[in-house]
C-alpha cells in the first residue's frame, strides 16, 4: 500500500509502498483510510521537535488525523463492523491504568499515538483497537470529518474545560481562525453564551470566522494595534484567551489579552510562555495547557458534527500530493483544514 513516511528529521516525507496491516489481536480493528488530516504538528514532527518526547523506529507512518471503514475485525470487537464508518481517536489507550480508569484517557500510561510514535493514517490502511474507533453517523463521510479527531478534539476539549468559566456577558478571544481556530469557534457558539472576539492576520480566517458565529473580528497587524482593539471591545480584557497558534509571538501576546483574573488557553504551541511571577500572583491569571481530548470528548463532538453545529472547511489532496500540502499549510496559504485522500 501507498503510505507517507518520515526517513529523517529535517527533511520531507517520502510515498513508500509498504505491507498492508493485519489484524492479530482479539481487540484489533483494520480501516481502509477515507482520509487523513494534515495538522501543523505533522509539521512539528518533520523539523524533529517530537524527536526527544515520542522517539519513534524510523521511518514511520504520519498521520493522526484518521477516519476511514473497517474492513477486519478481532475476535472481541462487538463496538463495530465491518463496513461501518468510523473517526479515529487519536490515541490507543490501554483501558486498565489510572487515567483511564477516570475518563482521562487522553493521559493513558500505556497509549501508543498513531503517526506520532507507530505508524498512523496518512496510507491506505491503518490499524487500531476497538478503544479508539468511534462509530460515524449515517449522515457523517470520513473526509468531512477526518480532522475533528485531533484538531476538533483538541479544540471541543479546552473550550469544554472552560465552559464554566464563560457565563452570558462574558468575553472570549479566540487567537487564530485557521485549522484548529475555526473549530474553536463553532465549539464556543454552541456551548457558551460568551461574546467571541476572533484575532487573525487573514483577512479570509477573519471573514470565516464571522460567518462561523465570532461577534467581533481584529485583524493582527502590530501587538499594540491588538492589545487596544482588543481591550476596548471587551471592555478591560477577555475572561478567557484561547491561543490556537502558540507561536510566532501570540504567546507573549494572549496573557496581555486577559483581565484580571483570566484564564490563558494555550492549544497551539512552537513557542515558549514567559510570564513574570510577580504578574501572575497580582493579577491571578491562569495558563493551562490543553492535550487532545478524550474518547467521550470525540463523541460529544461527532453528535455536535452530526447536529451541523460544527463543520469543517477543508482542502482536499490526494495522498501523493502531500508534498504540495504540506508547502501549503507552512506558507499559511490554507484556509481551514487539510486532507489527504489515498
Amino acid at each position: 500500500m501507498k503510505a507517507v513516511r518520515v526517513h529523517e528529521y529535517g527533511a520531507r516525507p517520502q510515498l513508500d509502498d509498504i505491507p498492508e496491516p493485519g489484524v492479530s489481536g482479539p481487540w484489533d480493528v483494520l480501516v481502509e483510510i477515507g482520509a487523513a488530516g494534515l495538522c501543523r504538528t505533522d509539521l512539528h514532527i518533520l523539523e524533529g521537535q517530537w524527536e526527544s518526547i515520542q522517539q519513534p523506529e524510523l521511518p514511520y507512518v504520519l498521520g493522526h488525523e484518521n477516519a476511514g471503514w473497517v474492513r477486519e475485525v478481532g475476535s472481541a470487537v462487538t463496538n463495530v463492523a465491518v463496513g461501518d464508518a468510523v473517526i479515529l481517536h487519536p490515541l490507543v489507550t490501554c483501558g486498565l491504568c489510572s487515567p483511564c480508569r477516570i475518563g482521562e484517557d487522553s493521559h493513558c500510561e500505556n497509549a501508543t499515538f498513531p503517526g506520532l510514535n507507530v505508524d498512523g493514517g496518512m496510507a491506505e490502511y491503518m490499524l487500531s483497537n476497538a478503544r479508539a474507533v468511534v462509530k460515524l453517523d449515517e449522515g457523517l463521510a470520513p473526509r468531512d470529518v477526518a480532522a475533528l479527531a485531533d484538531a476538533g478534539l483538541t479544540a471541543y476539549h479546552a473550550v469544554r474545560k472552560a465552559v464554566p468559566l464563560l457565563a452570558p456577558g462574558s468575553h472570549a478571544v479566540v487567537v487564530g481562525a485557521g485549522g484548529l481556530g475555526h473549530i474553536g469557534i463553532q465549539v464556543l457558539a454552541a456551548l457558551t453564551a460568551s461574546r467571541i472576539t476572533v484575532v487573525d492576520r487573514s483577512e479570509s480566517a477573519l471573514e470565516l470566522a464571522g460567518s462561523l458565529g465570532a461577534h467581533e473580528v481584529v485583524r493582527s497587524t502590530s501587538e499594540e494595534a491588538v492589545l487596544e482593539q482588543v481591550a476596548d471591545i471587551t471592555k478591560g480584557g477577555a475572561d478567557v484567551v484561547f491561543d490556537f497558534v502558540g507561536e510566532h509571538g501570540t504567546e507573549r501576546t494572549g496573557p496581555q489579552l486577559l483581565r484580571n483574573r483570566g484564564h490563558y488557553y494555550t492549544i497551539g504551541y512552537g513557542g515558549e510562555v514567559r510570564l513574570p511571577t510577580l504578574e501572575l500572583i497580582s493579577r491571578e491569571i491562569n495558563v493551562i495547557g490543553n492535550l487532545v481530548g478524550t474518547y467521550n470528548d470525540l463523541v460529544e463532538l461527532m453528535t455536535l458534527t452530526a447536529e451541523g453545529r460544527v463543520s469543517l472547511h477543508t482542502q482536499v489532496y490526494d495522498l501523493a500530493d502531500v508534498q504540495r500540502a504540506i508547502d501549503d499549510l507552512d506558507s499559511g496559504q490554507l484556509v481551514g483544514r487539510g486532507i489527504l485522500v489515498p
